[in-house]
């Protein structure tokens, strides 16, 4: 039943919502628009701001189910819970149905940590807000939420299993945004709002 669990949130991971909703509303790959990335930042500058809601909103959606998933079918087993956290996002990040070319996966990371442990996903998730805020950088604070996830769980003293899959997360969200970190090296990441061509985010 573990694997099963793992299975099933992989390919609920890897249904993505940005790349549909490119289909059906403009019959285009969204993968091939703007920051060529499949996910929510990107969907914003392609479509607009109501699809743009949507798949942040779904892409959280399949976190926290995913996540359910393996809480439910691993009988409360916080190594299951946290293996099928990570699938979600795996899925997300390289869709089967989408050939393996998807998003960055922090809306669906969101997702999982609402269920892994939601008062350090808000902590976090409000310094990322912060810096998006005052920098107009989605990237940089998707990192930053990342990143400050472990750090988090550490000070609380969070269970072993999910301390772990949030060094997961933070090393996968880093990876995934590694021709980010260039730009903002070089001063030449997109800001949120701006209208133009890069790869900001995409969660």
């Amino acid at each position: 039943m573990n694997a099963i669990a793992i299975i099933v949130s992989y390919l609920l991971g890897s249904v993505s919502f940005s790349i549909l909703f490119a289909k059906w509303l403009r019959k285009i790959d969204i993968r091939e628009h703007g920051s060529g990335n499949a996910g929510a930042t990107n969907t914003l500058r392609v479509l607009g701001k109501g699809p743009a809601i949507a798949v942040f909103l779904l892409d959280i959606a399949k976190g926290v189910v995913g996540t359910l998933i393996g809480l439910w079918l691993g009988d409360g087993n916080d190594w299951v819970t946290v293996a099928c956290g990570l699938a979600a996002i795996g899925g997300h990040n390289w869709p089967v149905f989408f050939r393996f070319k998807g998003g960055k996966g922090i809306a669906t990371t969101i997702g999982a940590l609402i269920v892994w442990a939601f008062l350090p996903a808000l902590i976090a998730g409000i310094v990322a807000i912060l810096v998006i805020v005052f920098t107009r950088y989605v990237s940089l604070g998707s990192m930053v939420f990342a990143v400050l996830l472990p750090i988090v769980l550490l000070f609380f003293n969070w269970e072993a299993a999910y301390l772990w899959g949030t060094i997961v997360v933070a090393v996968l969200a880093v990876y995934r945004h590694r021709k980010n970190i260039v730009k903002l090296l070089n001063g030449t990441e997109n800001k949120l709002g701006s209208g133009k061509k890069g790869e900001p985010h995409g969660a």
